[in-house]
């Protein structure tokens, strides 16, 4: 590292690359970030009020910055690699994410929507009857994390309870693709600190925080902050 921020290995770098290879050089933070960063002591695990509290003072933004949560589980959670399982479940948040979520039950008027390209819902609730008919929008749905799928809880016989579940503040997660990696949002900048700790503690109390290796928050743009879990 020292030798590349020196320039000593330029000379080297450039004979090795090829013709018509463009290096790129990392893009430097902006100036709102580096200062917001200085806020933030990265060897220290903050108690989570505290956390919130500067997640709050470090987001930038002009707009209503949205608060994140990852999360770092133990590996042991998906199971033995050869199983490519993955680790999901879903969490009611007390106070909402602050998104207002457009939560539709699947039918063929719109089915006959989406076969034309247009989607206009987040999440989409089936009855299980509905599924065969779903099948034929599988590879629209599918990559855009639509599917309807039981393990999510978007598939079941009461459509109506559920969808009034989603729209009230229930949240799915899971697991990134073979990694205990786990991406929530947990509200806005602009919410209370005491709805903000409600929403979080939700998640860690579902999820299991036995199960948590590391926990970090951070504002839509803001730098990450560890927290104690």
């Amino acid at each position: 590292l020292e030798e590349v921020e020196g320039g000593k290995k330029q000379a080297d770098d450039k004979a090795k690359a090829g013709k018509g290879t463009k290096r790129i050089s990392p893009k430097p933070r902006s100036k709102k970030y580096q200062e917001a960063a200085k806020l933030v002591d990265k060897t220290k695990t903050y108690p989570l009020p505290e956390a919130i509290s500067l997640v709050k003072k470090t987001s930038y933004t002009k707009f209503d910055g949205t608060v994140e949560l990852h999360l770092n589980l133990n590996p042991t959670v998906l199971g033995e690699k050869k199983e490519k399982k993955d680790f999901r479940g879903s969490v009611s948040l007390p106070h909402g994410t602050g998104k207002q979520v457009r939560v539709v039950a699947a039918d063929d008027a719109i089915l006959k929507e989406i076969e034309g390209g247009k989607i206009n819902f987040d999440i989409l609730v089936s009855h299980p009857s509905m599924m065969p008919k779903l099948a034929k929008v599988a590879r629209i749905l599918g990559p855009k994390g639509l599917m309807p799928n039981p393990k999510t809880g978007t598939v079941t016989e009461d459509v109506e309870k559920r969808i009034k579940e989603l729209s009230h503040g229930q949240v799915n997660f899971k697991t990134e693709p073979e990694n205990a990696i786990v991406h929530l949002i947990v509200g806005k900048v602009s919410f209370e600190d005491e709805k903000l700790l409600a929403n979080v503690n939700a998640i860690l109390d579902v999820i299991g925080r036995n199960k948590i290796l590391k926990a970090t928050i951070a504002a839509t743009m803001g730098p990450g902050i560890r927290m104690q879990i």
